[in-house]
C-alpha cells in the first residue's frame, strides 16, 4: 500500500528539518515534487499546528489529555509552571487556570529537561 506523500512530507520534517527536501528527493522525479509540494506547505505552517498534525499521523496517545492531566496535578509547583511553558499550545486548552507568568527564579536546565521528558512520555 502505498504512502501519502503527505505523510512523507511530515516523516522527512520530523527526522531531519535541514534535509527533508534531500530525503524527498530519493522517491524519484514525480514523487519527489508531489512530496515537497506537502513539504512546502507543512514548513508554511505555524509550529503548532505542525506540532499538532504530527501529534494527529503518528498516534499521539489516546488518553494524552488524562495522562497530563494527571502529571499536572501530581507535579510540585515549579516543575507544574515549567510543563505547562513547554506545553505545545493546543495541550495548553487542557489547563485553564494556568499561565505563562514570567517566573521570580531562573528555571535550571534539568528541570526543563524533565518537563520535555514527562510530556512526551504522557503524550506518546
Amino acid at each position: 500500500m502505498p504512502i501519502p506523500f503527505e505523510r512523507l512530507a511530515l516523516v522527512a520534517w520530523v527526522l531531519g528539518r535541514e534535509r527533508a527536501g534531500t530525503l524527498l528527493g530519493e522517491l524519484g522525479e514525480e514523487s519527489a515534487v508531489r512530496a515537497r509540494e506537502h513539504l512546502q506547505r507543512l514548513s508554511a505552517l505555524p509550529s503548532a499546528q505542525r506540532q499538532a498534525k504530527v501529534a494527529v499521523e503518528f498516534g499521539e496517545r489516546a488518553d494524552a489529555a488524562a495522562r497530563l492531566r494527571r502529571l499536572m496535578s501530581d507535579a510540585p509547583p515549579m516543575l507544574r509552571r515549567e510543563i505547562f511553558r513547554r506545553l505545545p499550545p493546543y495541550h495548553r486548552t487542557l489547563f485553564p487556570d494556568a499561565s505563562l507568568a514570567p517566573q521570580a527564579t531562573e528555571v535550571p536546565p534539568a528541570l526543563g529537561a524533565l518537563a520535555e521528558r514527562l510530556i512526551r512520555e504522557a503524550t506518546r
